[in-house]
């Protein structure tokens, strides 16, 4: 969704209170998206379905995401933020309640589905309401605030459920019920939260139809090929990353996993905010290059079953991950025609969130043939050959934005 201009000096003079609100229920929200990363390996020895059974019903997510991005993404323009924030709400705590009732895999596979919906929704209604309710702030900085929100909220995720499902009870079921606990903030301060959208109608479904402007392909494909590339390495830490742990390095705390996958996040977070002023066409090739090395730590993790390297390979990764994201929005904001933002800016989130979904079920497939360490190195290859091509488009063509 296109964040709409503002002029900083004349924003109103909200109470800051509404930007904590938003930001907190933005980050909430995204926390359930993957609470249950560190769980899979605990469904999977209880309930005896394979490793690629694991990594569809985490895909099942993405599908979700696009649809809600795809049928709802300009929804908010019309209807106001807060209906669209109360239907990403909804759509998380149906999610929580599938997974916390869930005793086979058709519920897994709808917890996953509303989860991705959530997120969807959330993705750009929030980061547009944590800008608008920031009353004098100055821009650039609330669009930080959303992003460092929206990422360590995701990181979150499964940090919370990696230490409730090492140290408390149930663990299939007590994360979400904290989950449903730290929704219950968010909807009552939703209920309170300055509508802002002036002239607001009937929520209307507006299937936004992906599109790329002439005046932003050059941009366009470099953007989506790193961002494909980042994008899929998160799904492979999200999705297979406890099995990485488990069955190659022996680390069965799943507390380790969830922490493992917030520093990746955490890392995202901080080379975002890092390389906020960094021009595009500096930035993506660096993006690139972190990618294939955060990749070559983790293969050589795996031949050598180093937790270090492992870990090492996680923050680069995800430091490449966000540097890319932040450079190809940056890039194609600046670049898109008035009015067009977006539609180009949710045509590449389509693009990206294809891609931490089909590559993980891709790694699920291989592994139950070749191994889990073997897959990887494919993956690798595959994130590695992309992210070359990405530079060799960008030395081609430079992006100056």
């Amino acid at each position: 969704m296109e964040q709409p201009e503002r002029d900083d000096q004349q924003a109103p003079a909200l109470p800051r209170r509404w930007l904590v609100i938003a930001a907190y229920t933005f980050g909430v929200t995204m926390l359930g998206t993957t609470l249950p990363t560190p769980l899979y390996a605990i469904y999977q020895r209880e309930w005896g379905f394979s490793g690629l059974v694991s990594t569809v019903v985490f895909a099942t997510y993405a599908v979700g995401v696009i649809a809600a991005l795809v049928l709802l993404g300009r929804s908010s323009d019309t209807a106001g933020r807060r209906p669209l924030l109360a239907v990403g709400l909804g759509f998380s705590a149906a999610s929580a309640l599938c997974f916390l009732l869930a005793d086979s895999l058709p519920l897994l596979f709808a917890g996953r589905l509303l989860s991705g919906l959530s997120a969807g929704v959330f993705t750009g209604t929030a980061t547009t309401a944590v800008v608008e309710l920031a009353g004098r702030v100055p821009r650039a900085r609330a669009a930080l605030v959303a992003t460092a929100v929206n990422m360590l909220g995701l990181g979150a995720g499964p940090l919370l459920a990696g230490a409730l499902a090492e140290w408390a009870p149930a663990p299939l079921r007590t994360p979400y019920l904290v989950h449903l606990a730290l929704l219950v903030p968010a909807a009552v301060g939703l209920t309170r939260m300055p509508e802002t959208v002036r002239d607001t109608g009937p929520l209307r479904v507006r299937p936004l139809r992906p599109t790329v402007p002439e005046a932003v392909r050059a941009a366009f494909w470099p953007a989506a090929l790193s961002g494909f590339a980042g994008f899929a390495t998160l799904g492979l830490f999200t999705a297979v990353e406890p099995r990485f742990l488990s069955e190659v390095l022996g680390v069965t705390d799943h507390l380790a996993a969830g922490a493992v996958v917030f520093g990746v996040f955490a890392a995202s977070t901080l080379a975002q905010v890092l390389t906020t002023r960094a021009a595009p066409a500096r930035a993506l090739p660096l993006a690139c290059a972190a990618l294939v090395l955060g990749m070559l730590l983790v293969v050589l993790a795996l031949r050598s079953s180093s937790a270090p390297l492992l870990i090492a390979g996680s923050l680069v990764t995800g430091a490449g991950q966000g540097t890319a994201l932040r450079a190809g929005i940056g890039a194609l904001t600046r670049l898109s025609p008035p009015g067009r933002g977006g539609e180009v800016t949710s045509t590449l989130f389509v693009v990206l969130y294809v891609a931490i979904s089909l590559p993980v079920v891709g790694v699920g497939l291989l592994a139950a043939s070749i191994g889990i360490v073997d897959a990887a190195l494919v993956f690798a290859l595959a994130v590695a050959v992309l992210a070359v091509v990405a530079t060799l488009l960008l030395w081609r063509r430079p992006v100056t934005a």
